[in-house]
């Protein structure tokens, strides 16, 4: 949950309360654009069957991109930010906060948000990474704002970068026709009115094992199971309940209801989910941002890059309020309401 908003330098006269505005946006996908059709290619060369019929029916995917060899989650989430940056007009050098949401980090340490930090060319402030799988940019956003209200950062960099396709097992074409690779990215700075209304994280442990990459690296190897498994049916029945949930507390902690929301922006996982949200809350699809259908499951890249494709895209415009909401493994949840 988002803190009441706090007063720098204490409650005495003269005292600013600060909140968290964006700024601007960004977003970076890999060159490699994959239909359907190209995977379906490629699972029959080794006996796997599907279909972009098969596809389509159960997720609303058409196409994904997939990271060459090359590319990494740092590099895509650097070029995200620089174009972040770019729209905010703000250079580099004023950033003091660097979080970056990924569930596929270069390696184990240091943090992706370090290597961002260093192929930005800044030096001296906070830098870390948040793990909470597609629910990432969520937390990472969250905290954020959190530390922006205190006074403890004035620009921050939020960034959601992901290389799925690297822990994919493309014998399992429940999994490995869902997910696709990418990075977006929000600068947040500092204001004098909310921009970030507020927010609500959560998470349940119990639900451990219904989406899980359970392999680890111990003496030099690779210990279990390296690739992404998913009991979809279950993750389908969570995320429901996650997003009514989530719905209800956010909208309660801003003192508006649904009908003051101008776009819903769920993290991008199967069009099933997202159109199931919208039923229940009444809302119509067109006020729901769809980009599954283009990029496929990017996880914790997924709500960033929707919201950095509508925006230059035209569709969301400045004074206009969004709900942003993810879930994802953990089983992780939350949501923010921006005005933008």
């Amino acid at each position: 949950m988002t803190p009441s908003p706090k007063v720098a330098g204490g409650d005495g006269p003269g005292s600013i309360r600060l909140y968290a505005r964006i700024a601007g946006t960004g977003s970076c996908l890999p060159p490699r654009r994959l239909s359907n059709q190209d995977l379906a290619d490629q699972l029959a060369r080794d006996g796997i069957e599907t279909s972009d019929a098969w596809i389509v029916e159960r997720t609303g995917i058409r196409f994904r991109h997939f990271a060459d060899p090359g590319m990494s989650s740092s590099s895509m989430g650097a070029q995200a930010a620089l174009q972040a940056l770019e729209a905010a007009g703000c250079a580099a050098s004023e950033v003091d906060l660097i979080i970056c949401a990924t569930s596929t980090p270069d390696m184990v340490f240091p943090s992706t948000a370090c290597l961002i930090q260093r192929q930005l060319g800044i030096r001296g402030g906070a830098a870390f990474d948040v793990q909470a799988v597609c629910s990432g940019f969520i937390y990472a956003l969250s905290i954020a704002d959190a530390m922006i209200r205190t006074g403890a950062a004035r620009k921050a960099l939020i960034i959601g970068a992901e290389v799925f396709s690297r822990i994919l097992d493309f014998k399992d074409r429940t999994t490995c026709v869902l997910f696709g690779d990418g990075a977006g990215a929000v600068l947040l700075e500092v204001s004098s009115a909310p921009g970030i209304v507020a927010s609500c994280l959560h998470a349940d442990g119990a639900y451990a094992d219904i989406l899980k990459t359970p392999g680890t690296i111990s003496g030099g190897e690779v210990l279990g199971d390296p690739f992404l498994r998913m009991e979809g049916q279950a993750v389908f029945k969570q995320a429901i309940v996650a997003l009514g949930e989530t719905t209800e507390e956010v909208l309660t902690l801003a003192g508006r209801d649904i009908t003051q929301v101008d776009w819903l922006i769920l993290h991008q996982a199967n069009i099933r989910i997202m159109q199931t949200a919208a039923r229940k809350l009444g809302l119509p699809m067109e006020r729901v941002l769809v980009t599954v259908d283009q990029h496929g499951n990017t996880s914790a890249a997924s709500i960033p890059l929707a919201l950095d494709h509508a925006i230059r895209q035209g569709l969301v415009t400045r004074g206009q309020s969004l709900l942003l909401e993810g879930m994802g493994g953990g089983f992780t949840w939350g949501g923010a309401l921006i005005d933008y």
